[in-house]
């Protein structure tokens, strides 16, 4: 490929980076959307509903917590595509009729598929986009989550009508495909930069980076040095072998990823049963039902864009990690409020909050781990991080469904939900005490 073919990293990287990030939840999300469906044509129970979701988001934790250093050590093109062939065969899986056990392998597969987006996405971006564009494009790629939530929560209802939730699966497989062409295309046109950066410059440069996020540890801060590479072999380059010995992540890394798993228990019971709860006990229609976690899906892809660019101007990730606890937590008493007097506008307020909050936190830990780690890192750090949140999406659907298939029912839920809201308040609450320290 010759020169003049080389381009500037656009829009088609953007949409790509963002996509990965997409492909794997729009399975769970498409179920979710449809599941009232699914419960009744199955004949299964609410807690065996929410084993999908345990099983999906166990997997993508599996996945990120023992997978990490061995995607630092293959090309970005070559994980993209696993990524994105995962994707699709998890939805071709959906559609085929084979019980319950099916929808669970399916499940699994979508799990596994996202096991790698954050680590090379985030290896991307340090190594091909420049720094005054990353922390912004973070934000972006991270709003993939929600664009995939409010694809499928708004495609799957609607297709379902007239195809039913399989036929549904179907037709969407086609997307993840076409982020495969995208993405051979933008990998091989967009080069490496001259020189990479470890860091984020707006960190480097910020009076508000705290100490605990400032420097990393040694082992960390190898770099490969890299002389300017056509696309063609940017795009299927290796990168160099990490050390046979694990380095240690600093403190912080995993710091965020507990913070990632008390919150991810709340994010995903909420995001799994939450078209459930409006169909069920606030007398939703199944579309109806899916339009609130679509809406849920648009205003977090607003917020994402938002927390990240407070992250870019140098916010304090654990200042910000406290806002969004104690919003989170304010939409958790909402959806029990809701539930309690029957008043709809006051379960569209609670989505409101969870989309603004709950589904922004994700942003918020990658741009404050893209401070401290360097690109040659970066996948496994990214995979700790990513494999707390993960683990806690995992447990949250599952606890869930217990609940709600409990005498405790729907109300006992909420309750679980904004409980861990309040250890979210009092993590960040300690995580801004340490940094302070001088």
């Amino acid at each position: 490929m010759t020169s003049h073919d080389q381009k500037a990293p656009g829009i088609g990287l953007l949409t790509v980076l963002l996509g990965a990030v997409a492909a794997g939840p729009i399975l769970l999300y498409g179920l979710s959307a449809t599941s009232d469906s699914i419960i009744a044509e199955l004949g299964i129970s609410e807690a065996h509903f929410g084993l999908l979701a345990t099983t999906c988001f166990g997997a993508a934790a599996i996945g990120n917590a023992t997978l990490g250093r061995l995607a630092d050590r293959h090309s970005d093109l070559s994980l993209m595509a696993f990524i994105f062939v995962l994707s699709c065969l998890a939805l071709l899986l959906v559609a085929v009729p084979d019980g319950f056990w099916m929808l669970i392998l399916a499940a699994g597969l979508s799990g596994i598929a996202q096991s790698f987006p954050n680590g090379v996405t985030n290896r991307i971006l340090l190594e091909r986009v420049p720094t005054t564009k990353r922390i912004g494009w973070v934000g972006i790629k991270q709003s993939g989550v929600q664009v995939s939530q409010l694809i499928a929560s708004l495609a799957f209802p609607v297709l379902a009508l007239g195809i039913g939730w399989r036929g549904a699966a179907l037709t969407v497989a086609i997307v993840p495909l076409i982020l495969l062409a995208m993405t051979w295309q933008s990998l091989r046109t967009t080069p490496l930069l001259p020189a990479p950066s470890s860091h984020v410059d707006t960190a480097d440069d910020s009076p508000e980076t705290t100490p605990a996020e400032a420097v990393p540890t040694g082992s960390d801060t190898a770099e490969t040095t890299q002389a300017t590479a056509t696309p063609s072999e940017a795009a299927d380059r290796s990168p160099a072998p990490t050390p046979d010995s694990p380095a240690k992540h600093p403190g912080m890394v995993w710091a965020l990823a507990l913070f990632g798993l008390i919150n991810g228990i709340g994010v995903q019971a909420t995001n799994v049963y939450m078209p459930l709860f409006a169909v069920r006990e606030m007398g939703f229609s199944l579309v109806l039902g899916g339009a609130t976690a679509a809406l849920a899906g648009i205003i977090g892809v607003i917020a994402r864009v938002t927390w990240a660019r407070r992250m870019a101007k140098g916010a304090s990730g654990a200042h910000l990690l406290l806002v969004l606890a104690l919003i989170a937590l304010a939409g958790a008493i909402l959806f029990f409020t809701a539930g309690a007097t029957g008043w709809s506008p006051l379960l569209w307020l609670a989505v409101a909050f969870h989309g603004i909050s709950a589904l922004g936190v994700s942003v918020v830990l990658m741009a404050a781990l893209m401070r401290v780690i360097p690109a040659a890192s970066m996948a496994s750090a990214s995979g700790m991080v990513t494999a707390g949140m993960f683990f806690g999406f995992a447990l949250g659907p599952l606890l869930m469904g217990l609940i709600v298939g409990s005498p405790g029912g729907f109300p006992l839920g909420w309750i679980l939900v904004g409980t861990t809201y309040v250890l979210c308040v009092a993590l960040a609450f300690i995580l801004i005490r340490v940094s302070a320290r001088p």
